[in-house]
């Protein structure tokens, strides 16, 4: 082998573990939180009227109305708030399946 296509196979060897660790980043960080992401806007971008939900902070409330980014909770009785859509964290069905659970630890 000349001299030069024995330096090109040493410097592809010592850089195939650099790519190695990008790819499994890849597939085991950065494509589930993009995928994550899209079902989160996706879900956002369905919110209506009525629809009972929980923000960021864990207040649950129910929307009263969409104004762009603006949502209008009703919380309790005579008890409204306007949070930004991005604050929402989960919408919430009656029988409280996809309720977020925090674990302390």
């Amino acid at each position: 082998m000349p001299p030069n296509a024995a330096q090109g196979a040493s410097m592809f060897s010592s850089l195939l573990p650099i790519i190695l660790i990008f790819v499994v980043f890849y597939f085991l960080l950065i494509r589930p939180q993009a995928k994550k992401q899209k079902e989160h806007q996706k879900m956002l971008n369905n919110l209506k009227k009525g629809d009972r939900v929980i923000t960021l902070s864990g207040i649950y409330g129910n929307v009263q109305d969409i104004q762009g980014n603006i949502v209008k909770l009703k919380i309790s009785e005579n008890v409204n708030v306007q949070i930004l859509k991005s604050a929402i964290s989960a919408v919430v069905n009656e029988n409280a399946q996809n309720v977020p659970v925090i674990e302390n630890k």
